[in-house]
């Protein structure tokens, strides 16, 4: 079941290299060391755009790029570690220079930017996250103990029925060893499986993220365990296989969930051990054919965390992989892209101010608009914000165009 929300989350996960594009415009505008010079517009407003665009392909670090050209086309960079360094080279202004609360509120639009994903957590954090899941299985299991004596089945603890019932439920689980066996219960059923559905699908997927990227540090580590890498090596380590790193973790992870699951099961619950793996494959897949389930005190409060992890782990597992193909076929694309022979046709799609020369910002736009990173619509985005910016309508941005009566009305 929660397959369907894995192939849901990679919308959201392709949406946010995008952000990235806005990020590089505010460090190239904010690392100047001299503010009094203009920040220069090469061939009719390209280079502002390669420093919006350029930000997704840099981001891949493929490996036919090599660090020279990444800087020489754009010489910022997004270590964590080189903050300090770029704040010291920006120049001491007044606190009463209107470009100070400028650039703070770059800078903020900077970290805002570069972490998107540290928003959401200051927004929803652990703790919001996991009263709500408690809020849940707190009125679930109150209902259905409520209306325990209208559930048939192998029982043990009520309470603990009552908690196991909604989990298994919430899951899309359905072993059938606890079915509703009312009218008032069987609503209560279909309301809960609904809820469930999709709070399971948004809430522990998170927390399995969590897990996940935890793991992927500590997988760099360990495939690089004989050299010495230190914390930015990782990271960028990291980054450029990420996609590969977050299936490995995801597929350990559940390996290491259906061990221990097998463990228990043919200890705890006396099963032999292939009994204890078919139930494993059958609850993590949402399978719960029913003829082996959790039957004891012990089992069943085991399956409470064990089946929560689990299934979503599954779902993860499957996203994760979804997510490496493609970016193994859009690494394919990338590399065609730059390695084919240029043409005269290509150089004559490329020269979009018509001066029958290919400068190096137009060469670099048509590339990534053949790579399907860029389109028109974003090209021609990106040229109605540097009008908006535009202030003196100069072809060039300026701190007096960003520190301008009409631009800080605009943006107050």
């Amino acid at each position: 079941m929660y397959v369907i929300f894995a192939a849901l989350i990679s919308f959201y996960v392709a949406s946010k290299s995008r952000k990235l594009s806005f990020a590089f415009y505010f460090l190239c505008m904010g690392g100047k060391p001299d503010h009094s010079k203009k920040v220069s517009k090469p061939n009719s407003d390209l280079g502002l755009i390669v420093a919006l665009v350029t930000a997704d392909a840099i981001y891949l670090n493929h490996p036919m790029a090599n660090d020279a050209a990444k800087e020489a086309l754009l010489p910022v960079s997004l270590d964590p570690f080189q903050n300090n360094a770029l704040k010291r080279r920006r120049p001491r202004l007044s606190s009463s220079d209107p470009s100070v609360r400028i650039n703070q509120q770059e800078q903020n639009s900077i970290e805002t930017l570069l972490h998107p994903e540290s928003n959401f957590s200051k927004q929803l954090g652990f703790k919001p996250v996991f009263l709500l899941l408690a809020a849940y299985l707190g009125v679930g299991s109150l209902c259905f103990f409520l209306v325990r004596n209208q559930i048939k089945g192998r029982k043990t603890n009520g309470i603990l029925d009552a908690i196991y019932f909604c989990v298994v439920t919430m899951t899309t689980v359905g072993y059938g060893d606890l079915v509703p066996d009312s009218v008032l219960a069987k609503f209560l059923s279909c309301i809960f499986v609904f809820t469930g559905m999709a709070l399971v699908g948004f809430v522990l997927s998170k927390a399995v993220d969590y897990i996940v990227e935890k793991e992927e540090i500590l997988l760099v580590k360990a495939m690089h365990m004989r050299e010495k890498v230190g914390p930015t090596e990782i990271l960028k380590e990291a980054e450029s296989n990420r996609a590969r790193y977050k299936f490995l973790s995801a597929l350990m992870l559940l390996l290491v969930l259906t061990v221990v699951g097998t463990l228990f099961l043919s200890q705890v619950e006396e099963l032999n051990y292939f009994d204890a793996f078919y139930c494993v494959c059958a609850t993590v897949t949402t399978l719960g054919y029913g003829d082996k389930s959790f039957s004891t005190e012990g089992g069943r409060l085991f399956a409470i965390f064990w089946i929560l992890i689990s299934t979503l782990s599954l779902a993860q597992l499957f996203l994760y992989l979804a997510e490496l193909s493609t970016e193994r076929r859009r690494r394919s694309l990338i590399n065609w892209v730059l390695t084919r022979k240029t043409t005269i046709s290509d150089l004559e799609a490329a020269d979009l101010d018509n001066d029958k020369v290919v400068s190096s910002a137009e060469f670099i736009v048509y590339k990534l608009k053949e790579m399907g990173k860029i389109t028109e619509e974003d090209i021609s985005m990106v040229m109605e914000v540097f009008k908006n910016l535009d202030i003196d309508q100069s072809g060039t941005l300026s701190p007096s165009d960003i520190c301008s009566p009409n631009y800080l009305k605009e943006n107050v």
